[in-house]
């Protein structure tokens, strides 16, 4: 798993398709789907890991491009 797009595909092997418009909506969604399924265990723990750390940065960058926006 390497990206977003990766994440959405495992989401979808479950059923789950999320598209609200809102980026930073559609990965908070994404974040409680993926620990659903982990506290579940439908996915591994390293399928967890990898789908957190690539959310939390893929939200981090959002705030960036706001905040240099903002500035």
């Amino acid at each position: 798993m390497n990206s977003i797009y990766d994440i959405q595909q495992l989401l979808k092997r479950y059923g789950t398709f999320i598209y609200t418009g809102d980026r930073l909506g559609d990965l908070n969604l994404m974040e409680m789907e993926i620990d659903e399924l982990y506290q579940m265990k439908f996915i591994k723990i390293q399928e967890y890991q990898v789908a957190k750390l690539l959310l939390v940065r893929e939200k981090n960058r959002i705030a960036r491009q706001k905040g240099a926006n903002n500035a």
